[in-house]
């Protein structure tokens, strides 16, 4: 993987796309770190996009705010042009606003998923690459601490070939969310599958999936669903994930089991053991929990990190656009799974996306 670099060590300067809650949480993090420096803020509505601006201390708000990437380059004196860009944005978005961007010659880190489907996502890692531009994707689950802790316990008891996996919530969003032919698969699943391809060392084989909505269901698509994911070595990674669960409801970054040869661990944020890892080894020695492997950066702070470190050294992040098809390749593939009421090979589901994206292009 080949793309340019920002070679100078100063803050890399930042244009935030996207000035919604989520957006408001990534100018919070930009206007803190050291690693970049907020230029602009880019949405549809320039009234929010002035705020945001405001919000960050950026000089002039008027100038520093618009309703389009190509805009706001435009109003922007040359030293204050963004030379990268946080795209923010509902998933429909994404492909418009990272195309701009990588026309703009402005590499981009993107929130989660890739794109609003797969076939998108295949034009845009290509524009990326044909550009010569870094495309990251933000998987902030990759960078909690449990995480990594539950991964390096697994390890040391020979590696997981059994993952469960249980996320139960009962959200009021409003918007899009509650719109979605799929909320729960492609709003949040993304983050959990994405989380089990990095805990398993694995990729996706195929899947059998339901999808279904309960009668009391404030969403208009499918908000739940247990998917049985067959992966490479053949571990298996078994999820169950609901929007409208009321009551008992689990952290944010779900509950996790991982089963191997010589015991098992569990991870539940906020709960028992260190960052909610609990380990069982039953035979020989338990793991050492000095030993274990720890993100640097957490959270969103992680993305940023890996995204201004690849392009300051030229070497692909974990969340490279390309390695991270496969992750929406899972949402996909269930939601196919679902449909059909058959189990589906995901590399079916990749190489028909990849001809829709040729077509397309």
């Amino acid at each position: 993987m080949i793309f340019r670099t920002v070679a100078h060590r100063d803050p890399i300067r930042v244009a935030l796309v996207g000035a919604g809650g989520m957006g408001r949480a990534w100018a919070r993090l930009l206007k803190e770190s050291p690693l970049a420096e907020p230029v602009g803020v880019v949405d549809l509505d320039t009234d929010a996009a002035r705020a945001a601006a405001e919000e960050l201390g950026l000089p002039d708000p008027d100038a520093s705010s618009a309703p389009s990437l190509t805009a706001l380059v435009d109003r922007l004196p040359a030293e204050r042009r963004p030379e990268a860009v946080v795209d923010v944005t509902v998933p429909v978005a994404h492909l418009p606003v990272t195309l701009e961007a990588l026309g703009l010659g402005l590499p981009v880190l993107g929130e989660k998923p890739l794109a609003a489907s797969l076939a998108e996502a295949h034009r845009l890692v290509r524009a990326a690459e044909e550009a010569g531009q870094l495309f990251m994707v933000s998987q902030n689950r990759r960078y909690k601490r449990g995480l990594w802790r539950l991964k390096s316990r697994a390890g040391a008891l020979g590696g997981a070939g059994i993952l469960l996996h249980e996320f139960s919530k009962a959200i009021h969003f409003g918007g899009f969310r509650e719109t979605m032919a799929h909320p729960l698969l492609s709003d949040m699943a993304i983050h959990n599958f994405d989380a089990a391809r990095f805990l398993l060392d694995a990729d996706p084989v195929a899947v059998y999936c339901e999808e279904y909505n309960p009668e009391w269901s404030w969403f208009g698509g499918d908000a739940a669903c247990t998917a049985i994911f067959e992966m490479s070595g053949g571990a298996r990674f078994v999820y169950t994930g609901s929007w409208c669960s009321p009551g008992l409801e689990t952290p944010w970054d779900s509950r996790w089991r991982v089963s191997a040869p010589r015991g098992s661990a569990v991870w539940c944020d906020g709960g028992p053991g260190e960052d909610g890892v609990v380990t069982e080894a039953v035979e020989g020695a338990a793991p050492d929990p000095a030993a274990d492997a720890l993100p640097p950066d957490v959270d969103l702070a992680g993305s940023l990190s890996d995204f201004v470190a690849a392009l300051r050294s030229g070497e692909a992040p974990m969340t490279a656009a390309r390695d991270n098809l496969l992750s929406l390749a899972m949402v996909e593939a269930a939601a196919e799974s679902a449909g059909r009421g058959a189990r589906v090979r995901i590399a079916e589901t990749v190489e028909s996306a990849a001809a829709e994206a040729a077509a397309a292009a």
